[in-house]
């Protein structure tokens, strides 16, 4: 990181203080190398008797191409103003590290099928897919409705698991126009 710049407003100067933001700053070398400027204003909002002292923790970060900021951070403990300020700028500073190595969170495919057999006194029933592959689920994948009614038959969507047993539907939800014939396999 090439500076960090510390700014203490309506507060009394304390060396530990800024040491304890500095120690912060270095770390998020960590996150990301290219760090160009860091900047962090640390202020008292508030200065109410009754009410409380707010402490605010302002954090500006230019890296190459994006300027970061954090500027919502509040709270009576200097300490922890600044801890979160810094947790939060430490997630942006995340986020931009794996948009800029083009690593990109994929979410996973929903699949349909068709509720091909439940037990409902055990809890648990079937899926067939598609393809003919036929998943496992219990009452607990169920999102909506609930498994008390599920019925066979019934137009499903779904996320698929790798268990231990073999496949498993995940987060089970009936479609809206759900319920027609299913084939017989």
């Amino acid at each position: 990181m090439q500076s960090v710049q510390v700014t203490i407003r309506d507060i009394p100067h304390s060396i530990a203080l800024e040491d304890h933001v500095h120690k912060k700053a270095q770390k998020l070398d960590h996150f990301y190398q290219h760090i160009q400027m860091c900047r962090v204003v640390i202020d008292q909002t508030q200065k109410h008797k009754h009410q409380g002292k707010l402490f605010s923790v302002r954090i500006d970060l230019a890296v190459p191409g994006k300027n970061l900021v954090v500027n919502r951070k509040k709270n009576e403990d200097i300490y922890v103003a600044i801890r979160d300020a810094f947790d939060a700028i430490e997630r942006q500073l995340e986020s931009y590290s794996r948009r800029q190595r083009g690593h990109v969170k994929c979410h996973q495919e929903i699949n349909k099928g068709i509720v091909a057999r439940t037990f409902p006194d055990e809890g648990y029933g079937f899926i067939r897919g598609i393809d003919g592959t036929e998943y496992y689920f219990s009452a607990s994948n169920v999102s909506h409705p609930d498994f008390d009614h599920i019925h066979v038959g019934d137009s499903v969507e779904f996320l698929t698991k790798i268990a231990d047993e073999g496949l498993q539907a995940n987060r089970i939800t009936r479609e809206r126009n759900n319920h027609f014939v299913a084939d017989a396999a």
